[in-house]
């Protein structure tokens, strides 16, 4: 194990405490963003009317409820220089952008670089240059937490992904033990994993950060065979039987990852983080199986995914059982759906006419090309078994 693995740090609190400092000196609610305007703490400054909706704007109520700012309004307040800016920055009102009351912007920053800012709402004539000065020599500080934070965050993400991608053995067991000493004594409580594939971006950079996903411990990317990259996401659960915090954290990681064909998986509970390997390949499994059947997704948990359980197992590059291998071509799209919900329905005729819409004598037409097709007798019960499977897998890997 490494000398200098990371280790745990709640700095949620640290920030607050830090955001509230600054709202004192400057008499009024301050607000803490990253460089990528996502909210990390909001200063409650104890003054009447400060925290009346109506003395909001709509920018800054977006912020707080949402917690973070949309491209336009990043793009917005950037104009006025403030990722350059190594002093308060005035911005004067504009209701034509949403920004009814004055801001000033104080950068954070560490050793050069911007990580941060930190929002005050200030009418004129706002804070004294004096009071400024003072929220700066704090701005400093918090500046240096982010660093730590960025830091630990990065070296958990190193540790979450040795150990999703090590081959089982000595590997995995050293990779295991240096995420848990980087977790501290959070590696004991009830953990999930949940699984976001494809992820848009293989740059790491471009990944959301575990502070701003509800719950997260860790986040990282992983390989997602041919199309590119998962995102995984260690999760704490507040008990060992509730989902919901998994749940909510790949709600929120699929928005951000907008567009078509992203699903998120999340697998079984877990005390400890010994099975974690386990818990990974029930995720990805269950993302793929979302991705396949859209009435599991967007989210789809492990314990709900049915017989994907076993074809998730399979390697993608396993051979394809020939019986329908004719069957699957463009040319008996329709045959192949027929069978399907056929043997969705338990092959009650009935139902399936029903669902398709087509009458019982087309339904019986149908499945005797079917077993023409395949060399299957759907009166056998194996027979129905094969085929249902072979017909599942090929959803899977299309």
């Amino acid at each position: 194990m490494r000398e200098n693995a990371p280790v745990a740090t709640d700095y949620k609190g640290d920030f607050q405490e830090l955001v509230d400092e600054i709202s004192e000196l400057l008499g009024a609610p301050a607000t803490l963003e990253n460089r990528d305007f996502e909210l990390i703490a909001f200063g409650a400054y104890d003054s009447e009317g400060e925290l009346d909706p109506a003395a909001l704007d709509p920018v800054r109520t977006r912020s707080i409820l949402t917690r973070r700012s949309t491209a336009a309004v990043r793009a917005w307040f950037e104009g006025f220089g403030i990722t350059r800016a190594t002093g308060p920055v005035r911005i004067p009102p504009t209701p034509e952008a949403g920004v009814h009351r004055g801001r000033v912007c104080l950068p954070v920053r560490h050793r050069g670089v911007v990580l941060g800012y930190v929002w005050l709402l200030a009418d004129e004539p706002g804070p004294t240059d004096a009071q400024l000065a003072a929220a700066m020599q704090v701005t400093a500080r918090v500046g240096a937490l982010l660093a730590d934070e960025a830091q630990a965050g990065a070296g958990l993400s190193r540790e979450l992904r040795a150990v999703l991608t090590a081959e089982r053995g000595w590997r995995r067991d050293a990779a295991l033990a240096e995420l848990r000493a980087a977790l501290g004594p959070r590696a004991e409580a009830p953990h999930t994993l949940v699984c976001v594939a494809p992820w848009p971006s293989p740059d790491p950079d471009e990944a959301p950060s575990a502070r701003t996903v509800p719950h997260a411990t860790a986040l990282c990317l992983v390989p997602w065979g041919a199309a590119g990259q998962s995102l995984a996401a260690l999760v704490r659960l507040r008990t060992p039987d509730a989902a919901t915090p998994a749940l909510a954290a790949a709600a929120r990681l699929l928005r951000e990852a907008p567009g078509a064909g992203r699903a998120a998986g999340v697998g079984e509970p877990l005390l400890g983080l010994g099975e974690l390997g386990t818990a990974w390949s029930q995720a990805s499994a269950a993302a793929r199986a979302a991705l396949a059947e859209p009435r599991f997704g967007p989210v789809a948990q492990w314990r709900d995914i049915g017989p994907y359980r076993l074809l998730t197992a399979l390697p993608p590059d396993a051979p394809e059982d020939p019986v329908a291998g004719a069957l699957l071509s463009p040319a008996h799209r329709e045959l192949a759906r027929t069978a399907e919900v056929f043997l969705d329905h338990a092959g009650q005729a009935g139902r399936t006419a029903a669902e398709l819409g087509i009458h019982r004598q087309t339904l019986y037409y149908r499945l005797s090309r079917v077993e023409q097709l395949t060399g299957l007798d759907l009166d056998e019960g194996e027979a129905r078994l094969l085929l249902h499977m072979t017909l599942k897998r090929a959803r899977l890997f299309p």
